[in-house]
């Protein structure tokens, strides 16, 4: 047992300490991957740097060329192709790392309104990525503000670095080159599609703001609240028209539900149960109406939509991810299946050998038939444990944290709870297999005696002659000496025996006799092999005498006993014969020698008492008198 249990601990603790490694590599990775992104990320920036550095050179370059010869022309053209080429190639390597980035660095959406126009993934200067998304966000918003505006008003101004988008002399966002890059574009072609995208925002904001837009959409919303209304009305006295409906075709519900003979609900329980089950029904229909009202409700107002979409991605949202998990899952689910074909007909063949040698068809050498069902019960666990360790890959949600977590528990938890239950398991397949009894055996355990009615994995249950049900553990049985009175009773029968003392007065013969034709009146004592008497000590007083007789009935050894002893009696009564241990005390002359005869005279003659006679007192007379 104390195996068992260190072997359980050091098996949790192996699978934590598993799941800690896991947890420890996975940190490291993920340390790995930021130290990755930083290195990647300095080398866009320096790219970057390097680029303008080239540039300010090209500039130079360029206003020399304006006043040089021709000799130095040459030579300027020559450095001016090379910064070109040189500005090429970083160009090219910077959207290699920009591609390689884009699987882990998010960029942040400006939203103006409350659709996203675009997103924004690098910094410019002191502004971060987010601190660009934020206040081009905010500039777009003021705009709508303006009655006057215009989408032509919009222009854009390149310079060398950047190109700008400008409202009158108001900068709204300033578009460099790695800007483009992410976007796979040049910088004056995502310079105009964001023009683009901010004056239609504007202008689509500003007319869903005005008064009349306000009006119509009012309207509309008193609308879905009156057909809302409507709809919960009618729903109302739909389900109030059911209740009456039920409540008169009672005949419907008169015999309740029956499973196998078992009366599950009757008929009056059966129509409360409806009766609910319509009124839960009713209140999860008017939340679905109300909940699927709101969203088109909020739609209606421009500045609402955000909750209208927000609404119904709470509905819509958890319906599409669990058909994505289904619809993923299916070939997991297709392989769970098969496995659980396979192993259910694994376990049909396994029972139809227990089944053919329980009922004696096949014999395996040294198996007894009496094994067979708990071999099968232990095969079938083990098969199912096997089949679960197979499966368990496949499970959804199998090589989550949590999940690991709770195995954990419930592995320790398993092992500190269950040590007592597993040494009455264990101890209860030892019985088993040990064939020291079997149902409707009579026994004795420990101080225990009784019929056994029922084994399990756990406990032992016998039944006494008082009737009384008492409950052994399996690990008591395992320590204590168990007596089985029935084993071979059924063959070489069970030897009944009993004792009686009789005095050595008593022909012996004659009191064998007494006793063996007494044993053969009883009721269940058999006649062959014939009862037989046994002196089993001659003591000072009286011979004991022990009657052997033998049964086929070891269940009925109390009745047994009672007509052995009642027999015994009227027997030896009508012998005249006295059961009893008679004792004897004897006076002997005190006057001869103890010395035996061969060492005395031959003519040795005791010697006689000596008495003498007087006349007595009156004092002694008057104190006998």
């Amino acid at each position: 047992m104390k195996y068992l249990f260190c072997l359980q601990l050091l098996s949790c603790f192996l699978l934590r300490s598993a799941f800690a490694q896991q947890d420890t590599i996975q940190r490291k990775q993920d340390s790995l991957l930021t130290i990755k992104l930083e290195q990647q990320q300095k080398k866009v920036k320096q790219l970057s740097e390097d680029r303008l550095a080239d540039s300010l050179k090209r500039t130079d370059l360029q206003k020399q060329l304006s006043t040089a010869d021709n000799m130095q022309k040459g030579q300027l053209l020559q450095k001016l192709e090379a910064l070109r080429q040189k500005d090429s190639l970083r160009t090219i390597k910077q959207k290699h790392q920009i591609d390689s980035l884009r699987a882990f660095v998010k960029g942040f959406p400006v939203v103006p309104f409350r659709d996203t126009l675009f997103f924004l993934f690098t910094r410019q200067g002191s502004f971060t990525a987010k601190d660009r998304a934020e206040a081009v966000s905010k500039r777009i918003n003021i705009l709508s503000a303006i009655y006057a505006f215009k989408g032509d008003s919009l222009k854009i101004t390149p310079t060398e670095q950047t190109t700008d988008i400008l409202f009158r002399d108001q900068l709204l966002i300033s578009i460099s080159d790695q800007d483009a890059l992410w976007q796979h574009t040049s910088r004056e072609a995502l310079a105009a599609k964001i023009k683009a995208q901010i004056g239609e925002a504007v202008t689509s904001h500003q007319q869903e703001t005005r008064w009349q837009t306000i009006l119509v959409e009012a309207l509309l919303a008193l609308l879905v609240v009156i057909v809302t209304i409507l709809l919960i009305y009618g729903l109302n006295r739909l389900f109030r028209w059911l209740h009456k409906k039920l409540a008169h075709q009672t005949g419907w519900f008169n015999k309740g539900i029956h499973i196998k003979g078992y009366e599950l609900l009757n008929a009056e329980n059966e129509l409360a149960l409806i009766g609910k089950a319509l009124v839960v029904l009713k209140w999860a229909i008017i939340l679905l109406i109300v909940y699927l009202a709101l969203p088109i409700l909020f739609g209606i107002f421009p500045f609402t939509r955000d909750v209208s979409d927000k609404l119904l991605n709470y509905f819509i949202s958890p319906l599409k991810k669990i058909a994505h998990a289904l619809w993923d899952y299916i070939p997991n689910l297709m392989t769970i299946l098969v496995l659980l074909v396979v192993f259910r007909y694994v376990l049909k063949f396994v029972k139809f050998i227990t089944t053919e040698i329980e009922k004696g068809q096949l014999k395996v050498p040294g198996f007894y038939a009496d094994w067979a069902n708990p071999t099968y019960q232990i095969v079938r666990v083990l098969v199912l444990a096997f089949m679960l360790i197979v499966i368990f890959p496949y499970l959804p949600g199998s090589d989550s944290g949590v999940f690991k977590g709770v195995s954990v528990f419930m592995g320790v938890l398993f092992t500190f709870g269950s040590a007592g239950a597993l040494g009455n398991v264990v101890a209860g397949l030892v019985l088993t297999y040990m064939r020291a009894f079997k149902i409707g055996d009579r026994v004795q355990i420990g101080e225990v005696t009784g019929d056994v009615i029922e084994k399990t994995l756990l406990v032992t249950r016998v039944r006494t002659i008082q009737n009384e049900i008492i409950s052994i553990p399996n690990s008591t049985v395992m320590s204590n000496h168990t007596i089985n009175y029935s084993s071979d009773a059924p063959v070489n029968g069970l030897i009944m025996h009993t004792m009686v003392t009789i005095g050595y007065d008593v022909p012996w013969r004659q009191v064998h006799q007494l006793l063996i034709d007494a044993a053969l009146e009883t009721p269940m004592i058999e006649a062959e092999p014939k009862p037989y008497v046994l002196q089993t000590s001659l003591d000072d007083y009286y011979v004991s005498y022990r009657i052997n007789a033998f049964t086929k009935q070891p269940n009925r050894q109390a009745v047994i006993y009672s007509g052995l002893h009642a027999n015994i009696q009227d027997f030896f009564n009508k012998a005249g014969v006295e059961i009893m241990s008679p004792h004897y005390k004897a006076l002997r002359d005190g006057n001869a020698t103890t010395i035996p005869a061969d060492y005395l005279p031959k003519n040795y003659v005791a010697p006689g008492f000596v008495t003498d006679r007087r006349k007595p007192d009156d004092d002694e007379i008057s104190n006998n008198q």
